[in-house]
């Protein structure tokens, strides 16, 4: 599959070790080819061409580690509509400062993520 057909993941990438969790769950998912990972720090600083990115009518995941929303509300902030939008402490992933991503539950997560859009996670292998 190109790129360009893939859809487009935006990840927090805050300081907790949640945040940390999304950034590393989007980048798996750039690194398998199951999205493309874009830079959510420039749509929220107005950069034009990442703007244009999120607006190119791509389908678009979020994934954040808290209920801040960061990642989705910084698309919103530019008529961004996600379609799929993840909040890992839904999937029981703690928010602790100065801590690393737990390896475990960062998989689990990644692996409820794929159920949930569907993704087949044999082919990925």
């Amino acid at each position: 599959m190109k790129k360009l057909d893939l859809p487009i993941v935006y990840s927090c990438s805050g300081c907790s070790s949640a945040a940390q969790t999304a950034n590393t769950i989007a980048i798996k998912m750039d690194r398998e080819s199951v999205a493309e990972m874009s830079c959510i720090a420039g749509v929220g600083g107005d950069v034009k061409s990442l703007v244009r990115t999120a607006k190119s009518g791509r389908e678009i995941i979020a994934i954040d580690g808290c209920r801040l929303s960061c990642s989705k509300k910084s698309l919103a902030r530019h008529d961004v509509g996600v379609k799929h939008h993840y909040v890992l402490s839904d999937f029981d992933v703690p928010k602790k400062k100065g801590e690393d991503p737990d390896p475990v539950l960062t998989l689990n997560a990644y692996n409820e993520i794929l159920v949930d859009m569907k993704v087949n996670v044999d082919a990925l292998s």
